[in-house]
């Protein structure tokens, strides 16, 4: 009876670490609660090795000795596929290369409404040179200050913005999205759709950016809604419409996603991560580097906030900034290329 039962527990086992694993295989990867725990691998290899250490130490004991191993197996793998995934996609390092005459540098920093000074994001615009700058949950009178000491500083920057709700005074600060555009770009404007509402992400706002001649990438500031079990249904929903803004042609999607790669499987084109759009970290060696929470080493937390880039633009590098400045988002700043 206890080997039966044994056999049965070693079962679930795999079959729950193949889901954890890769819960695309089994289309899991937006559904309560794989979704949240895929988001932080880094944590479930930890689980892993745990488990495989109790399962070590069981080994010691006569009677559990086929069950231990079989755990420790299944353990292992786990690990090791966690592990792998992890090395495909980057656990950090290196700098930012030098930029040349095409390239452009995109910065994105959910700054949790004030929690972050306008003069702390202006320096690290200063610092990381930057040339778009998506800014979740900051209000638009904080984009004008920090564009005020950008100009000073010969960094002058277009503002941009998009409330949801403006009729209500002193609503969230998560309502309010924040576009800074660097004139050596061009001119650019929001889409009317996009300001009222009519083309959005359902409960926190993203912004889309036309530039005014045509000419230059389609610039979206996205802000997604968190994957909490009661917002499921929009999360699922505001990651299709993001999707939905990269089709064929140059775009630049930045901003807080609330989504790993994991969960955009099913939602690429082309070889695109979201729509036509290829994340940036990932392929640039940081994939695996958390953004969220900032309270969490960054191999324990999970990289929800990503730069992507049409086909246009070639990724040459990527780094997540240490000093989240009072925030429980790192920004993530990366630089492009453009292709051919």
């Amino acid at each position: 009876m206890l080997r039966l039962l044994g056999i049965l527990i070693t079962v679930l086992f795999a079959a729950a670490t193949a889901v954890v694993v890769w819960p695309q295989f089994f289309r899991l990867e937006q559904t309560y609660p794989f979704a949240q725990l895929v988001a932080v691998r880094g944590v479930v290899l930890v689980g892993f090795a745990v488990i495989a250490l109790v399962a070590l130490l069981l080994l010691l004991a006569r009677p559990l000795r086929g069950f231990a191993a079989s755990i420790l197996i299944v353990a292992l793998l786990g690990a090791g596929a966690t592990a792998g995934i992890g090395a495909l996609r980057g656990f950090g390092g290196g700098d930012l290369p030098e930029k040349t005459e095409g390239s452009v540098r995109v910065l994105t920093w959910n700054t949790a409404g004030e929690a972050v000074g306008a003069d702390q994001i202006a320096q690290q615009i200063l610092d990381q040179g930057a040339d778009i700058v998506a800014l979740p949950e900051t209000t638009e009178a904080v984009g004008e200050r920090i564009a005020v000491m950008l100009r000073e500083q010969g960094h002058p920057m277009w503002v941009h913005h998009v409330q949801f709700r403006p009729d209500i005074p002193n609503g969230p600060q998560s309502w309010q999205t924040t576009v800074l555009v660097s004139p050596d770009l061009g001119e650019y404007s929001v889409i009317q759709s996009s300001e009222d509402g009519s083309s959005n992400t359902g409960s926190v706002p993203s912004v889309v950016l036309m530039p005014v001649d045509g000419t230059g990438p389609t610039v979206v500031a996205v802000h997604a809604v968190a994957p909490r079990q009661e917002e499921m249904a929009q999360w699922q929903a505001d990651l299709s419409w993001i999707a939905d803004q990269c089709p064929e042609g140059d775009f630049i999607l930045a901003g807080d996603f609330n989504a790993t790669i994991d969960h955009m499987a099913g939602l690429g084109v082309g070889g695109g991560d979201m729509g036509y759009c290829r994340d940036v970290a990932s392929r640039t060696g940081n994939g695996m580097q958390g953004t969220w929470p900032s309270s969490f080493p960054a191999l324990a937390g999970a990289p929800i906030d990503h730069v992507m880039a049409s086909q246009n633009w070639t990724p040459s590098g990527s780094l997540v900034l240490d000093d989240a400045g009072g925030s429980d988002h790192r920004a993530l700043i990366v630089q492009l290329e453009p292709t051919g």
